[in-house]
């Protein structure tokens, strides 16, 4: 029965946002998949492409995020989606996925629908720690279980390395964090997604509207407003809000990373 809720859940948000969008005739299948970890701007972004003419906001799609620790076939994934779409009248519009956790089966998700394209959201990982450790997910001694009914806490995820899962629930919290920032963003420059992949930056959203109009075949002017709204100011918050010790543990876990990404 809960299966079948949450489906109903999920279909009728994106009819709400699907009628708003006035849905069109025919199949639309050039989805759009926004991936990144969580608290680096994926929901700002899947909002903003989802308001353009055309496109709907699918949100966090419950019983897809629910599937994805189960390391999902395509085909399972389509039905999954397939599902929603029909429910919530956005066949012919073109849907946008926002599940962060998405990043650990985007390949699957590329092969499913073979028009969609992604938008991977990057965001400074000391910065990503620090809005993670407010957020509390991934805490040790965190209760409660999020709208998918995966647990918080310092339980190992289904992304952690099997020969670490032991050591994922001992490290500190900003090194968990640090953790999930560097297995996300490893996901997604492995899935292969290559020229239908576009990685924009958290800290240039602002200024990413031309880049996303095309690459989406999006309304510039559409796309303009949508992302011209961006303020933040809390880029850098880390060099503020983490201590020396959390700052050693983020670099000692994604330390090459970063330097890699620039981050540094």
């Amino acid at each position: 029965m809960s299966a079948l809720f949450d489906y109903a859940l999920a279909g009728a948000r994106v009819a709400e946002r699907s009628l708003v969008q006035r849905p069109r005739l025919g199949r639309e299948d050039r989805l759009v998949f926004v991936v990144g970890c969580p608290r680096s701007g994926t929901t700002f972004v899947g909002r903003a492409i989802g308001g353009l003419p055309g496109f709907v906001d699918f949100g966090e799609v419950t019983p897809w995020k629910a599937a994805l620790p189960t390391s999902p076939s395509a085909e399972e994934l389509r039905t999954i989606l397939e599902r929603i779409r029909r429910i919530g009248l956005a066949w012919g519009l073109r849907g946008v996925e926002q599940t962060p956790e998405t990043a650990h089966v985007l390949g699957a998700a590329l092969e499913a629908y073979p028009q969609a394209l992604a938008v991977h959201v990057l965001r400074d990982g000391r910065d990503v720690v620090c809005s993670l450790l407010e957020q509390g997910w991934l805490n040790a001694h965190r209760e409660g279980r999020d709208d998918a009914r995966l647990a918080y806490g310092a339980e190992p995820r289904f992304w952690v390395e099997p020969e670490r899962r032991e050591e994922f629930a001992e490290v500190s919290d900003a090194r968990r964090c640090a953790w999930a920032w560097r297995r996300y963003v490893e996901a997604v420059r492995a899935s292969g997604a290559g020229e239908r992949l576009l990685e924009i930056r958290y800290e240039s959203l602002a200024n990413v509207a031309d880049r996303l109009a095309e690459f989406l075949g999006a309304n510039a002017t559409s796309t303009h407003r949508a992302m011209d709204s961006f303020r933040d100011s809390s880029i850098g918050r880390w060099r503020r809000d983490l201590t020396s010790e959390q700052v050693a543990d983020v670099e000692a876990e994604a330390g090459s990373l970063l330097a890699e990404l620039g981050y540094s």
